[in-house]
């Protein structure tokens, strides 16, 4: 079978031998995740000594192993759009903004225009096809009314080594959250998995039941005053609207929160990626960044540390 893109010869050397097929390439090809090769060995891009086979077939010294590497395939009915990009930081690696509350990241059920996703294909001309096609270069997501910090990657190898960091839990978060009440104690933690709501499926709920992932959210008193706490949260894990649900288990749901709480006139839950630290993959460093705290914030931190990043 002939297929278009770029062509790779892979020659299997010594100590190489007895290995699988997947791993091979995903050692050789470091910029491409495992998934991705398995996905191209079932497609039959792979040979093995010119014939098709399986990511298990282990490979042998003297072996030779061609690949074509399939080319970009461009995001269909989503253009790159001129868009106002807060830029906290950015190198030939990635690019760290602060994301405005209202702004959808990616396209999606019927959205193809005014989302981030849009504004980056704008500003870095060779996102597309980083980090698969519908969400290029995009590392991780926040919801379209929470704010603040969100990295991108330039380049496939980042984006993936990003991903296993976030995966592997080895990303400080650190958000603002401005909830109802006044919250009682210095600090805490919450520790209640997290499901799909089993009635409101838009909604997830925090219970112990079949299904529920594993969620953890430590919290901290800032500031309370007026009917409301500033909260600084940690959240351990990364599940779909980790702290509003967690918050609002204690009692404590984030201002102007329509599903989970109460607008209350509040054109936004309010709700801040305030910092954001990595191990940044593309030169060894370890780095925080601090995105400013908006406008609206009724509360405020006592050290706010806007637009600071710290290697």
């Amino acid at each position: 079978m002939n297929f278009d893109g770029e062509r790779k010869r892979i020659d299997v050397c010594g100590g190489e031998g007895g290995r699988r097929l997947d791993r091979l390439l995903a050692e050789k090809l470091r910029e491409y995740s495992r998934s991705r090769i398995q996905a191209w060995i079932r497609e039959g891009r792979v040979l093995l000594n010119g014939r098709v086979s399986k990511a298990s077939a282990e490979v042998e010294e003297g072996d030779i192993v061609e690949l074509t590497i399939p080319p970009v395939r461009k995001m269909e009915g989503v253009v790159p759009q001129k868009m106002d990009l807060e830029i906290l930081y950015e190198d030939e690696f990635l690019v760290v903004l602060n994301k405005p509350a209202g702004l959808v990241v990616h396209p999606g059920a019927g959205v193809s225009s005014g989302t981030l996703v849009n504004g980056l294909l704008y500003y870095c001309k060779d996102l597309a096809g980083i980090g698969g096609v519908e969400r290029p270069g995009i590392v991780h997501r926040l919801d379209k009314e929470t704010s603040g910090c969100l990295v991108v990657a330039k380049r496939e190898r980042i984006h993936q080594e990003l991903v296993r960091e976030f995966a592997g839990r080895r990303v400080g978060k650190v958000y603002l959250a401005v909830v109802e009440g006044e919250v009682k104690g210095k600090e805490g933690r919450v520790e209640v998995p997290i499901v799909r709501h089993p009635v409101y499926r838009c909604k997830m709920a925090a219970l112990k039941r079949e299904g529920a992932r594993f969620a953890r959210t430590d919290w901290r008193v800032l500031v309370v005053g007026g009917g409301m706490s500033l909260l600084e949260c940690r959240p351990v894990t990364g599940r779909t609207h980790q702290i509003r649900v967690h918050l609002k288990h204690i009692g404590h749901a984030v201002v102007g929160d329509k599903l989970y709480g109460r607008r209350q006139g509040w054109g936004r839950h309010l709700l801040h990626a305030w910092k954001l630290r990595f191990q940044h993959p593309g030169i060894g460093v370890e780095m925080e960044f601090c995105a400013p705290v908006p406008a609206e914030f009724p509360l405020l931190p006592p050290v706010k540390g806007e637009g600071r990043i710290s290697v």
